[in-house]
C-alpha cells in the first residue's frame, strides 16, 4: 500500500482494532488523526516532514518540559512524558510549588563547614546537635549513605562526607575529596574513633587503605564497618571473597546474641 492512496481508503482497510489502537495513541500524543494515518500504515514513508511530525509535541510547551525532564537520572522519555501530562493535570498551585522548591533548593542549599554534608545553615543538624558524640567521626562516600546510617537508627556520632572515592579510572584523586579537612579535624586530637564506612568495592578499600596510612599518624582508634553475609542470605549463593572474610573474622556466639 503506497502513502499517495486516499485517507478513506486507508480507513477502510483497517481493522477495528486499529483503529482503536491508532485513536489512543494519537489521544496520548496528541497527534491529529487524519494527518498521521497515512504514516502508521504504510510501510514506506516519503515525505520527511511527515516523520518528523511523529517525533514532535502539539506543544513546544510540553516538548521542552519533556526533554528537561528526561535529563534526569532514570528518567526517559516516556516518564518524563507521564510527568509532563500529570503536572498538566494539576492545579497551578501545586506546579507553583514544586517548581519553587527544586528553586529555592538549589539556590539557598549550603554545605555543613564541619561534614560536608548538605544543609540549610553553616552546620547540619547532626553536627549542630549536641546530644551526638562528637568524638566518634564516621567516613562516608556522599550524603546518601550519611542518610542510609542514620536510617538504622544504631549511630549517635557525627560524619564526615567525602564526596566520592578514590578512582583512578575516573580521574578522581585524593586531592579532589575531602580528605584535608578531616585531617584538620583529627588534629587536635579530640576525636577518638573514625569508622570507614565506604563500599566495599577496590575503589574503596583503596580509600579505605589511604585513609588508615593517613590517620595511624595520630593517636585514636581506626576501624571499618563489618563485612559479612546479609541476614536472610543462604550460604550457597554468597560470593567466595564474602563469606571468605566472614570466617576470618568470625564472633563469639555468645557476643551475637541480644544484637
Amino acid at each position: 500500500m503506497e502513502c499517495r492512496e486516499p485517507y478513506n481508503h486507508l480507513i477502510s482497510c483497517a481493522s477495528s482494532l486499529q483503529l482503536h489502537i491508532y485513536k489512543a495513541l494519537c489521544t496520548l500524543f496528541c497527534m491529529d488523526t487524519k494527518f498521521n494515518f497515512d504514516v502508521l500504515l504504510c510501510t514506506k514513508v516519503t515525505n520527511k516532514r511527515t516523520l518528523l511530525a511523529m517525533n514532535t509535541y502539539s506543544s513546544r510547551l510540553v516538548e521542552t518540559t519533556v526533554n528537561e525532564l528526561a535529563r534526569l537520572p532514570g528518567i526517559g522519555k516516556k516518564s518524563a512524558l507521564r510527568l509532563t501530562l500529570h503536572l498538566l493535570r494539576q492545579d497551578i498551585a501545586v506546579v507553583e510549588a514544586l517548581g519553587n522548591a527544586i528553586i529555592r533548593m538549589r539556590q539557598d542549599i549550603k554545605y555543613c563547614k564541619q561534614c560536608h554534608a548538605i544543609s540549610d545553615g553553616d552546620l547540619c543538624e547532626v553536627c549542630a546537635n549536641p546530644r551526638r558524640d562528637h568524638a566518634l567521626v564516621c567516613v562516608v562516600e556522599d550524603v546518601r549513605n550519611m542518610m542510609a546510617i542514620e536510617n538504622t537508627g544504631q549511630y549517635n556520632g557525627v560524619y564526615h562526607v567525602l564526596g566520592g572515592i578514590i578512582s583512578p579510572m575516573e580521574g578522581v584523586g585524593p586531592n579532589d575529596l575531602n580528605i584535608g579537612s578531616l585531617m584538620e579535624r583529627v588534629a587536635p586530637g579530640e576525636i577518638r574513633e573514625v569508622i570507614m564506612a565506604l563500599s566495599t568495592t577496590v575503589e574503596g578499600d583503596t580509600t579505605n587503605f589511604y585513609l588508615f596510612r593517613r590517620l595511624k599518624e595520630y593517636n585514636l582508634l581506626i576501624s571499618t564497618i563489618a563485612r559479612g553475609i546479609a541476614i536472610g542470605d543462604d550460604l550457597e549463593y554468597t560470593d567466595e571473597i564474602t563469606l571468605g572474610r566472614s570466617i576470618v573474622n568470625r564472633l563469639p556466639y555468645e557476643g551475637t546474641l541480644g544484637r
